[in-house]
């Protein structure tokens, strides 16, 4: 069970990796082969199952993300505790403004599965 001062801590730091924009900081949350899903794959990557796993398949992708324009910023709005995962609401710079994303944990604490959804 994931209590509410872990998802806290950690929708804190995921945020404050992806804003440092180093993605080995950003991986560090993460499985060598989880699993992304975002309609932004379907974009970026013209990956239409909008899905992409492990890490060598994701770095091109977030890469990309990380070089938009204007530079990529997150603002952590709330963050909820779940059984075995997270949802991080959080602002971003950029056309869609609201996101939240639903993050499922191993046993290790470390993100399996990320599902990324936008709002306006």
């Amino acid at each position: 069970m994931i209590d509410r001062a872990f998802a806290e801590r950690f929708a804190a730091e995921w945020v404050e990796a992806w804003n440092s924009h180093d993605l080995d900081r950003i991986f560090s949350h993460y499985s060598d082969d989880f699993e992304m899903s975002s309609p932004f794959i379907v974009e970026l990557m013209g990956e239409a199952s909008g899905k992409l796993k492990g890490k060598d398949a994701i770095r091109p992708y977030w890469t990309k993300g990380l070089a938009a324009s204007p530079p990529l910023k997150f603002e952590l709005e709330r963050a909820f505790a779940g059984v075995d995962s997270i949802t991080i609401a959080y602002r971003r710079t950029g056309p869609i403004r609201q996101a939240a994303e639903v993050l499922f944990f191993d046993k290790s604490r470390r993100v399996i599965r990320g599902v990324a959804h936008y709002g306006k």
